[in-house]
């Protein structure tokens, strides 16, 4: 299984989807573009972006590796964001999924979408 945040590092009242464990209980990690942080490269993305946007409460999941989009749960709205990382605060924000599971389903088409072009 993955090195995920530990209940000490995560943000109080947060704890991950069972939908997002499951995904990550089969190994499905690699879903290029997608791929589902683990490790220290969590723990560094997870700092980077609370120094960079002190003003969001996030909780990064996933990574796009073909650009600086982050995936992660954003705790005050209650849905997934897609941060665009790096960018201005305030100019960040890409994408909103209801979800994990609607994020799940558009990383999907983009696994698809990405196949088709390599």
């Amino acid at each position: 299984m993955c090195d995920l945040l530990s209940g000490s590092e995560l943000p109080d009242g947060f704890a991950y989807p069972p939908e997002f464990l499951r995904v990550v209980e089969l190994g499905l990690t690699n879903l290029e573009p997608w791929w589902i942080f683990d490790g220290q490269q969590l723990r560094t993305r997870a700092s980077g972006l609370k120094s960079r946007y002190p003003e969001r409460s996030l909780v990064p999941f996933a990574r796009r590796e073909d650009n600086d989009d982050v995936a992660c749960w954003d705790l005050a709205e209650g849905d997934v964001a897609v941060i665009h990382d790096f960018s201005s605060p305030g100019r960040e924000l890409r994408q909103r999924y209801p979800d994990f599971n609607a994020w799940l389903r558009q990383a999907i088409e983009d696994l698809i979408e990405h196949g088709v072009r390599t």
